[in-house]
């Protein structure tokens, strides 16, 4: 293992992204808990470039978007952070940018797997009914606009033995002989994460939406959901402009926050 990681750190060091500034600058960590709290450490102890990734081999207490722990094994997946600057942002407006990040990843992994891969309000990449992958974004605050984002991203790439029947990796789905070229990989993410955080830059937010409800999970399809304990069905026709799920309940439209709703995955759709 020791051996394999220092290969890694060379290697990281030495991908040229064709990107204007998104992993222009690479902090790669052997081990760490959490790549978004060391990007977060950096952020308050110095003024990072824009673009700047943080990434490490064993992350060993990663977490989600509702406290659960993002368990992968080292070595064989891609934990990275990346911290932007979207000061043209407002704090209301924070989804925006969660929409970008998951179309910039969507673009760099759908060649590999397919037209099944999809979106999951409001920040897991599933392919068909299991979990490819997850995104936690933090944001620093100053006055009413977005000082500060890290950009937490966790891929399940070669690991192909999991704890849980819902997990999947790009090796399961669509398996190589030498397996996938992590640093490779990453290269590719940086180039459409930036894409895409361009055209938000730009003010594309339409475009951004359309290709986003394009490949929402469940969209405009009827199944069962859950919020305070009640079970429903309905179906999802949107989004709101603060980030809310929009369900179509008994003909009439309720709007959920994140935690106050959660998708029936693997009992009755």
């Amino acid at each position: 293992m020791a051996l394999y990681t220092t290969k890694l750190y060379i290697i990281l060091y030495k991908i040229h992204p064709k990107t204007l500034f998104v992993g222009q600058i690479l902090q790669y960590l052997p081990s760490c808990q959490s790549t978004n709290d060391e990007a977060s450490v950096l952020i308050a102890q110095i003024d990072p470039n824009e673009g700047l990734v943080v990434i490490t081999d064993n992350q060993t207490a990663g977490r989600g978007q509702r406290g659960n722990q993002w368990e992968a094994k080292a070595g064989e997946n891609l934990t990275f952070s990346l911290i932007l600057k979207p000061g043209f942002l407002m704090a209301t407006e924070q989804f925006w940018l969660n929409i970008a990040v998951s179309l910039g990843i969507y673009d760099a992994l759908q060649p590999l797997v397919g037209p099944s891969l999809r979106i999951k309000w409001p920040n897991d990449i599933y392919v068909g009914n299991q979990k490819l992958g997850g995104i936690l974004i933090e944001n620093t605050l100053h006055g009413y606009s977005i000082a500060w984002s890290v950009v937490g991203i966790g891929l399940n790439v070669n690991q192909i033995d999991f704890g849980y029947s819902t997990a999947t990796s790009l090796q399961a789905l669509a398996p190589l002989p030498n397996t996938y070229d992590l640093p490779g990989l990453l290269s590719r993410l940086c180039e459409t994460l930036e894409q895409r955080y361009l055209q938000l830059l730009a003010g594309q937010r339409d475009t951004l939406k359309i290709n986003y409800l394009q490949i929402l999970y469940r969209f405009q399809q009827e199944h069962r959901f859950e919020s305070e304990g009640q079970s429903f069905r309905g179906t999802i026709i949107g989004i709101d402009p603060h980030g809310r799920l929009a369900i179509q309940v008994n003909g009439q439209i309720r709007y959920f926050a994140f935690k106050e709703v959660s998708f029936d995955i693997e009992g009755r759709s």
